[in-house]
């Protein structure tokens, strides 16, 4: 083997090991990609469906001052504290009655949770 035909064999082989490694780092790239994707599309539907949301309730009578007596599931939070009440057996949510409706929400978003481990709850 002559000179220019090792340079010419040599070239060849780098060639090959370059092709060899874009290759490799195009799939690492996809495996990375694929990873990162399926992690957030799973990390999105492991978040749990069942966290509280706010939502209205409409009054029959479209009156507040019957409340509680009117709705069974609503006990006054404290008699210091008008037209709020705790929705539900625990204390979770909180109703405030606004003319003729409910606006319900967790006590968190409610009243923000630095403040809301101070509002008496005592499970009714």
């Amino acid at each position: 083997m002559d000179l220019y035909s090792s340079f010419i064999h040599n070239c060849q082989k780098l060639e090959a090991a370059k092709i060899s490694l874009r290759q490799k780092a195009k799939m690492k790239f996809i495996v990375l990609a694929v990873t990162v994707g399926l992690t957030l599309l799973l990390g999105v539907h492991a978040m749990p469906a069942n966290r509280l949301s706010c939502y209205r309730k409409t009054l029959k009578d479209r009156n507040c001052h019957n409340l509680p007596e009117g709705v069974t599931d609503l006990t006054k939070i404290d008699v210091n504290v008008q037209d709020h009440f705790w929705d539900g057996k625990g204390c979770e949510m909180i109703c405030y009655c606004n003319f003729s409706e409910l606006l319900c929400c967790p006590k968190d978003i409610f009243f923000g949770p630095k403040i809301s481990f101070v509002i008496p709850c005592n499970n009714h």
